[in-house]
């Protein structure tokens, strides 16, 4: 029973869920856009970058508080994480530089003007943990309470709806026109993914309060984030799926398949009512990206020809 708690803490506090949730969402943005799998090369490194990324707020952590078990774990197994922080860094710079010298010579086919979200997105990924600007002055995005979540909804939408497109032409050699049906798959992804990130807040509320961080449930409450913002938002998202999918003709069964997530979405939030371990924030909340992405690949894989 200890080394299957252990094994269920290590994928999860150790961000390998994360890693799974943002590699499913690549998956399905390819084929959600009409476009091949890319690469293998090119799922590992999103895989492992997650891991990388997420890993670097918690090990610099000097101290566990003894509310936070998520921290705890990181302190108990801070060699190992390192350890493992350094393999991966060291795996995902070695497969970097063998995509790169392999399709170089088709940077080209990415415009400049294409590369301008990326850019934008990567400079608030690395301010999403902050920068030292001075010897007192330590900036970063977190500390922006209300507007973090959708700081968070838009790295993670570039990440799993753009970088994937991008890499397609670097891979295939071709330029991709983009259009307004890209621009409305990526808001959905904002969307809900910013949506999760209020709900997650929801475990911070303590801290944040504290912090005197003005998140949406230290602002208005928790009954008040759910039910004015969070559901109203995810009844505003289903209904403008339902009218994107009428005006491009979805399948039906391609239509009921992508409004489980919603429907699922609005009955977690329901649900956080109640007082939750951090762990059902991971597994659940941040499960309903894996949801939201195998909804997505069946619709386009159930529905008929």
């Amino acid at each position: 029973m200890r080394l299957k708690k252990g094994f269920i803490s290590s994928i999860f506090y150790g961000n390998y869920f994360y890693g799974i949730c943002t590699v499913s969402l690549c998956i399905e943005s390819n084929m959600q856009q009409g476009l091949p799998l890319n690469s293998i090369l090119f799922y590992f490194l999103v895989y492992f970058g997650t891991i990388i990324y997420y890993n670097m707020a918690y090990l610099g952590e000097v101290s566990a508080p003894y509310d936070n078990e998520r921290t705890q774990w990181y302190a108990t197994n801070r060699k190992w994480v390192l350890l493992l922080q350094w393999i991966y860094i060291t795996s995902c710079a070695i497969a970097g530089c063998y995509l790169m010298a392999k399709y170089f010579r088709n940077l080209h086919y990415i415009s400049l003007s294409q590369f301008t979200l990326l850019i934008f997105a990567g400079i608030i990924a690395i301010l999403y943990y902050g920068i030292s600007l001075g010897k007192n002055i330590h900036f970063n995005v977190r500390d922006t309470g209300w507007i973090k979540p959708f700081i968070i909804g838009l790295v993670w939408a570039t990440a799993v709806s753009y970088i994937p497109i991008l890499w397609y032409e670097m891979e295939h050699g071709v330029h991709y026109a983009f259009s307004w049906f890209n621009l409305w798959f990526w808001g959905k992804n904002f969307m809900f993914i910013s949506l999760l990130a209020i709900l997650f807040d929801i475990k911070d509320y303590i801290a944040d309060h504290n912090r005197k961080l003005k998140t949406f449930v230290v602002r208005i409450g928790l009954r008040k984030t759910i039910f004015y913002i969070i559901i109203p938002l995810a009844l505003i998202g289903f209904i403008s799926f339902m009218a994107f999918a009428f005006l491009r003709e979805f399948h039906p069964v391609r239509i009921l398949i992508n409004c489980i997530p919603f429907i699922m979405l609005i009955i977690v939030s329901w649900s956080m009512q109640k007082k939750r371990s951090i762990l059902f924030y991971l597994t659940i909340i941040d499960g309903l990206m894996v949801l939201k992405a195998a909804c997505g690949i069946m619709g386009i894989l159930l529905t008929p020809k």
